[in-house]
């Protein structure tokens, strides 16, 4: 191919390289051979993971590589004393695992285009170099080092020996005779990092401690739930039917939805199955890939992990159409190139076959291209297909004309148009209040090359709004809370009552001024209800008030208080029963007894509750002088016991063997029956 071809501008496009994603390039260097302050300044700048380490003669070049782990060097071909050719392709012969970028200009990658197009250099980069094109390209440049590192490790693990690359000779600068002294420090490197990520794999493997099942214990609950977390342990997660731990935890979450270890475990498989998607997507099986997203999703659809990785995999696989054409356009056929997008295309027309000198039909076809992606992504952008679906989405076209013409002015517009739409969309979802579908915008605005000072205003608008939703939500519990002391549900009903939205406000924001307030106004109540309780005479009710405060950490001389004086009330009463002479009902032999109805509301809402009677045995063992003294709740049961122990009848009570009047007491329990 000629030197400025299309091609060569198609096989430089990082477009067809990997999809940006985080990355990780531990302990190795980066080394820059270069006497160009600006871009040794540039890539410093890139962020504190890049150990960038500049030279600027080739011995000292040599040098550098022979002492350090270094995963990827950049060439400035204006640095190089040699044939740039030359020294990349002895660099390749005798560094396998070293991905190397080269900087310079048109007429330097033209002379390259060879080892552009055989992979020998990964990326060409353009002088005067930008920010975020360095970043891009060290970013996909550290990840193929990665892919082509786990190559090397596994011929090292098998013992396999290590051959000099044949044609290298004895004049490669001066690394002649250190090929497996590079291998092993690569080799060193690559055995580490699996070892920390199987230590990372076991540490995530490790199941969840479970939480204490509430009483009383639901035996086949358990069961599921042990049997669930065994299938777990083992691996078996989604297969086989009915015994893996996706369906034991989703049985258990049928017989009890409350229950977190169910939810937790149901998470735990989640996690595994997109954390070995996300290993095997790196690894390229996008197919495995896709299935293990699939079974996550059909667990829980609306999980945000599922919905990004799905993202990925698409991106993935249009890189792997990219990566296609690229090859095909290595060889020379850019019909077979512009093939290629099409059916990825789908709806895009095939340009018609031109008769013309093969040099004018290519650079025609191009040109025609590239204008059919500006009007797909235009079309893509007006319908707001930005970054989905998959392979027909604005960014997807854009791509495809920056691959084919990267310095036309028209695809640099709508290249601008599109980061600014990205920008302007997650703040629309800012303004919206939506914080968390924001933040994933933001992260697709940032891989596409939104200019980091727009990303970090971007971030600090969704920190602002998030904090406004915390304290919207804190305000919205404190308001469930004050109306529940207010009704009277203090305690109960659970999930709904003052102490359960008082426990949400501490874990949502434990030194809020709202917890402060409301933690305070809990504490009185409790205090109140249990002095109350000991006024009704009601003294076991008053030391369950007292319970309930000092778990809920009411300070301890307010308790002792209320106590003293619960006991006091309570002293007093004794003596007070015993100078009347009331009785127990329990102590005298009742002759008739009659059962108290269920009021059919109170049974409708599954109440239950108590009340306290005082009453006289007649002296023909009847009962009269009824009266309530106290009752739980008040205004439910008062009366249904009232006209039961009105029937009842006891043995009559003898003095001196005559029959007396007795007054007696009794307390008349209502409970459903389980």
């Amino acid at each position: 191919m000629a030197s400025g071809s299309p091609l060569q501008a198609f096989q430089g496009n990082p477009a067809f390289g990997a999809v940006p994603r985080e990355i990780a390039p531990g302990s190795a260097s980066l080394i820059v051979l270069t006497r160009d302050e600006a871009l040794v300044h540039t890539l410093r700048t890139m962020g504190p993971e890049y150990a960038v380490s500049a030279v600027g003669a080739e011995s000292d070049f040599a040098s550098h590589l022979l002492s350090h782990s270094t995963g990827v060097a950049i060439l400035d071909a204006g640095a190089v004393a040699s044939s740039v050719e030359r020294l990349s392709e002895r660099l390749r012969a005798q560094f396998p695992d070293l991905v190397l970028i080269v900087a310079g200009s048109v007429d330097d990658q033209s002379a390259l285009a060879t080892q552009i197009t055989n992979g020998t250099i990964y990326r060409f980069l353009h002088k005067p170099v930008s920010d975020q094109r360095v970043k891009l390209f060290v970013d996909a440049a550290w990840r193929r080092h990665s892919e082509e590192l786990a190559g090397i490790t596994s011929v090292a693990n098998a013992n396999s020996p290590v051959r000099a690359t044949p044609g290298a000779g004895s004049n490669v600068l001066v690394l002649g005779g250190v090929v497996l002294a590079a291998a092993a420090i690569v080799g060193g490197w690559s055995v580490l990092h699996k070892s920390n990520s199987a230590a990372r794999r076991n540490a995530a493997a490790e199941p969840s401690e479970a939480l204490a099942p509430a009483a009383p214990r639901d035996a086949a609950l358990e069961d599921q739930l042990a049997r669930a977390d065994k299938a777990l342990a083992s691996g078996a997660l989604v297969a086989p039917p009915g015994a893996n731990a996706a369906d034991l935890y989703r049985q258990a979450l049928q017989r009890n939805p409350k229950d977190p270890r169910a939810v937790n475990g149901l998470e735990q498989v989640i996690d595994r199955l997109l954390s070995t998607a996300e290993a095997q997507l790196l690894a390229q099986h996008l197919d495995e890939a896709q299935k293990l997203t699939d079974q996550a999703r059909a667990i829980k659809p609306e999980h945000v992990r599922v919905a990004f990785l799905m993202a990925q995999i698409g991106k993935e696989r249009e890189r792997a159409v990219l990566a296609q054409a690229r090859q095909a356009a290595s060889t020379g056929n850019i019909e077979q190139a512009l093939s290629v997008l099409d059916s990825a295309s789908r709806d895009a027309p095939h340009s018609p076959l031109m008769t013309q000198a093969r040099q004018e039909l290519e650079q025609k076809k191009l040109e025609e291209r590239v204008r059919q992606y500006v009007n797909l992504a235009n079309d893509r952008m007006r319908s707001g297909q930005l970054v989905e679906p998959a392979e027909d989405n604005a960014q997807f076209y854009i791509e495809s004309a920056r691959a084919l013409a990267p310095n036309d002015a028209e695809v640099k517009q709508i290249q601008k148009q599109f980061l600014d739409r990205l920008a302007s969309d997650a703040r629309k979802l800012l303004a919206s209040g939506n914080a968390d579908q924001a933040q994933q915008a933001i992260k697709v605005a940032a891989d596409a090359g939104v200019s980091q000072d727009d990303i970090d205003a971007l971030d600090q608008e969704a920190e602002h709004v998030r904090a406004t939703a915390k304290a919207d939500a804190l305000a919205h519990l404190a308001l469930l809370f004050n109306q529940r002391l207010t009704q009277g549900k203090v305690l109960e009903p659970q999930g709904d009552s003052a102490k359960s939205y008082l426990a949400e406000l501490e874990q949502a924001g434990p030194a809020h001024q709202a917890t402060q307030a409301a933690r305070q106004a809990f504490a009185a109540r409790l205090l109140d209800e249990a002095k109350n309780a000991a006024h009704r005479e009601d003294y076991a009710g008053a030391q369950h008030w007292l319970t309930e405060a000092r778990e809920a950490g009411v300070d301890a001389a307010n308790i002792n208080a209320v106590n003293n004086d619960i006991k006091t009330a309570q002293d007093a009463a004794t003596a007070a029963s015993k100078a009347n002479e009331v009785v127990s009902a329990s102590s005298l032999e009742i002759a008739r007894y009659v059962p108290p109805e269920f009021p059919l509301a109170a049974r409708e809402r599954a109440m239950s509750g108590w009340v306290d009677l005082q009453f006289m045995v007649m002296m023909d063992g009847s009962v009269g002088d009824i009266s309530v003294v106290a009752a739980d709740p008040a205004g439910v049961f008062e009366t249904p016991a009232t006209e039961a122990v009105r029937k009842w009848k006891y043995q009559p009570i003898l003095r001196d063997g005559k029959p007396i009047n007795q007054r007696a007491r009794v307390r008349v329990r209502f409970a459903l029956q389980k």
